[in-house]
């Protein structure tokens, strides 16, 4: 008995009291779906970054705006642009095993 009433009470609550939560009526028209973008993969894009030259000039600029070369530095650098040339660069350094004339036929600098 008791639970019939408790159902009765509940039913007549349910009539009586606003809606709320997740089951309440909607009293506004739903608003129209807006149409949806078309998804546009980032890889169908052409790079819009710094061009190679661009980077390069800036890496150099920020190279040279640095702090100023040591010695050493300066030698390593050296030795790495003739390198680059395919050319041996006799590059030596305090305690190196080999000193300067050790390097037969070697560019000076």
């Amino acid at each position: 008995m008791r639970d019939s009433i408790a159902r009765i009470f509940v039913w007549v609550l349910r009539l009586l009291l606003p809606a709320h939560g997740r089951h309440q009526a909607h009293t506004r028209p739903e608003p129209a779906p807006m149409p949806a973008e078309p998804a546009v993969s980032p890889w169908s894009r052409p790079w819009t970054g710094p061009t190679k030259e661009e980077a390069a000039a800036y890496f150099r600029q920020q190279a040279e705006t640095t702090m100023p070369l040591t010695q050493v530095q300066k030698e390593r650098r050296t030795a790495l642009e003739f390198a680059a040339l395919g050319r041996d660069y006799p590059y030596s350094y305090p305690g190196a095993p080999f000193p300067r004339s050790a390097f037969s036929g070697a560019v000076s600098a």
